[in-house]
């Protein structure tokens, strides 16, 4: 083998791709790190679910276009229900599904989304019209009633 100036030798050799030898010693807990890793990407039939902030933020993202803009409500709830997968409690996925189940004419369903709303943020930006809507829905609760 002749190497002369600017000849690669990647080519010819093999690099030592084993682990140090102090390894297990330096990084007692990176099997199980790995493993750890692995088992939040595929979490199994008694594992909870996974909890990733961005992709709810994403789903809220995308229920408030199928709601506001597309008026398509169905499209919304579903959204709005992965985002609360992905993210329990998120206050505006909760606001949102309540809105999308007024919409469709599920008012005790959205009674109950309202009131999780507003425990989750009694005083948040949605809390005067979720409380209008409560009152909507109790009014139109003892109307249909009669």
């Amino acid at each position: 083998m002749n190497n002369e100036p600017g000849d690669s030798s990647s080519k010819d050799s093999q690099g030592d791709i084993s682990p140090p030898a102090n390894d297990t010693q330096a990084h007692p807990r990176s099997s199980q790190a790995l493993l750890d890793a692995e088992m939040s990407e595929n979490p199994g039939p008694n594992d909870s679910h996974p909890w990733d902030p961005h992709k709810a933020a994403k789903d809220i993202e995308v229920g408030d276009f199928y709601l506001k803009v597309r008026k398509n409500y169905r499209a919304a709830e579903d959204r709005y229900r992965e985002a609360l997968y992905y993210k329990e409690n998120d206050a505006m996925a909760t606001f949102g599904l309540a809105v999308c189940l007024e919409k469709l004419n599920q008012p005790d369903e959205a009674r109950q989304e309202y009131e999780a709303y507003l425990k989750i943020l009694p005083d948040g930006p949605e809390a005067k019209n979720a409380r209008k809507a409560l009152a909507r829905l109790k009014d139109s609760n003892s109307t249909r009633g009669k």
